[in-house]
């Protein structure tokens, strides 16, 4: 037997941006970032364990939003060409640094780059095919999550609540070619009944903060460290908080290590204008390119810090790795004496801080299943669905409503900066109500508007937009995404109600707003 399984959990999402209008649009870069940085980098290495025989054993999110960004034709496009202007600027770099303490980033940089545009040829332009072929091998558990990351606690009715999931259900469905195990409610929010709602859905499990579960009725008996179920019969895993705050901690956890890459200093800014201006915006504002040349250094001002070294850097990464892995093992230990079985260690992560935010992180999760297989049994990867079947039987707890946002409630989502849009998204989520139960059996252009009312409430209703308002980050395009959405539902709602349909009028907004194929407006009776 184990010591203790570890089950790594990283939630891979981005909210919906897609502008056909603009080939330049600004936000679409969170995309690019993401795949480059993030996702290719921790799917190379989950793929290189595997053929090398390590256990590595990942469960990660892959939200419906997310699904659709990264199947579409014209993104896929799109990040070939940014990812290939990116190079170009890699390749001048590369002799530009030569003899000056930047030259190992900068062929790192370009080699990257090549790596990445190779690897988006060899899956067709589509990563979600490497996630099933890995899905296949054993190593990565793909869940989904509530269909447009909806926060659902906020929402007013069980309708929209189960909208949001069994959407998200087909989603995955059409993505993977079966139904998900598991979903990551977003932003771990949960309230009673929504268990229900994910039993109905055919979900086995899902993730909730550790308040969720130790305020749970009745206590859990082994705290977080065993799943409980929920009296509809979902399995519920709650948070390690000791794990999580050696990585999330800004001031204690392993990013802040002074050798990995530092963030805020970037080519964009750093470089002669008249460099780098043919590769900034058209609008030639400077802003981050995803070239940089420094490290963290330690607490100075940014232009103190020194010349970023990668080698000892990912060298860092892996003794940080292994470092993680002999905590969990004494962790492990202690809590195995205290409840007298094996201790799950559930650790989960927002998927971009690997790579994006902290550079190196990808590197660690490699380093953490190549130490743990050095240690024989004494912590096992695993992912939730072993878990489940190795221990089948356990203790029913209704968790307590909870998120894993500041103070782990509503209020990131629900405070003065963004109150004012749930009166609008809860007048939407009626009227999508009534509609699709005062048209039960739409046909042909009717069903069409009625299925493009169902994409611009589910659109409304992403967490993002509220969250941004709260961080203060793009606000701008965060309320405007917010109003156009819902603007967008009250035009078609009134021209269903108004017998008035206009073909070419849905034809422009679904132009704009394509996600989800397999929708269906019934699911809102």
């Amino acid at each position: 037997m184990p010591t203790g399984h570890l089950m790594l959990v990283l939630h891979a999402h981005l909210p919906f941006v897609r502008h056909p209008e603009d080939p330049h649009f600004l936000e679409e870069h969170w995309l690019v970032e993401a795949i480059t940085e993030t996702y290719i980098p921790i799917l190379h290495r989950m793929e290189t364990l595997a053929n090398e025989g390590v256990r590595a054993r990942l469960t990660m999110t892959w939200s419906p939003p997310l699904c659709e960004m990264l199947a579409d034709p014209l993104l896929q496009e799109r990040y070939r060409h940014r990812t290939a202007r990116l190079l170009e600027l890699a390749e001048q770099e590369v002799p530009a640094k030569a003899n000056t303490p930047f030259a190992e980033a900068a062929v790192m940089y370009r080699d990257h780059l090549r790596f990445c545009l190779l690897q988006v040829e060899r899956w067709s332009g589509n990563l979600l095919h490497w996630v099933r072929h890995l899905m296949e091998r054993g190593v990565v558990e793909p869940i989904t999550c509530t269909a447009t990351h909806g926060f659902l606690p906020l929402m007013l009715t069980q309708e929209g609540r189960r909208a949001q999931i069994e959407i998200a259900v087909a989603n995955y469905q059409k993505h993977f070619g079966k139904p998900p195990a598991g979903i990551w409610l977003a932003e771990c929010g949960f309230v009673p009944g929504v268990d229900e709602l994910l039993a109905e859905a055919g979900i086995r499990y899902f993730f909730v903060d550790t308040h969720g579960i130790y305020f749970g009725e009745p206590r859990p008996r082994y705290g977080v460290y065993a799943p409980v179920y929920t009296p509809s019969g979902v399995a519920v895993f709650g948070r390690d908080p000791e794990s999580s705050r050696s990585v999330w901690s800004s001031e204690t956890g392993y990013p802040g290590d002074p050798n990995y890459r530092e963030f805020y200093r970037d080519l964009g800014y750093d470089g002669d204008y008249d460099y780098v201006r043919g590769f900034l915006h058209p609008d030639g504002v400077r802003r981050n390119l995803g070239l940089k040349y420094h490290k963290v250094t330690g607490k100075m001002p940014l232009h103190e810090k020194q010349a970023y070294q990668p080698t000892p850097a990912f060298g860092k990464a892996m003794e940080h790795g292994a470092d993680f892995v002999q905590q969990r093992v004494i962790q492990a230990r202690h809590l195995g004496e205290m409840i007298q079985r094996t201790p799950t260690i559930v650790s989960p992560y927002d998927a971009e801080l690997f790579g994006h935010w902290w550079f190196e992180g990808p590197q660690f999760i490699e380093s953490i299943f190549r130490a743990a297989q050095a240690g024989g049994h004494d912590l096992l990867p695993v992912t939730a669905s072993e878990v489940l079947a190795d221990s089948p039987v356990n203790q029913v707890v209704m968790p307590s409503a909870s998120s894993w946002g500041d103070a782990g409630y509503n209020g990131v989502w629900l405070n003065p900066t963004n109150d004012w849009i749930y009166r609008h998204l809860h007048m939407a989520e009626l009227r999508m109500g009534d509609l699709a139960r005062r048209f039960p059996d739409a046909t042909g252009n009717l069903k069409r508007a009625l299925d493009q009312c169902a994409r611009e409430l589910l659109l409304a209703q992403s967490s993002d937009w509220a969250f941004i308002m709260t961080t203060g980050t793009t606000v701008p395009y965060a309320v405007r995404r917010t109003k156009d959405h819902l603007n967008r539902f009250t035009g078609l709602h009134d021209m269903i109600l108004g017998n008035r349909i206009d073909s070419q009028a849905i034809d422009a907004i679904a132009w704009r707003d394509n996600c989800f194929s397999e929708i269906d407006y019934r699911v809102y009776r």
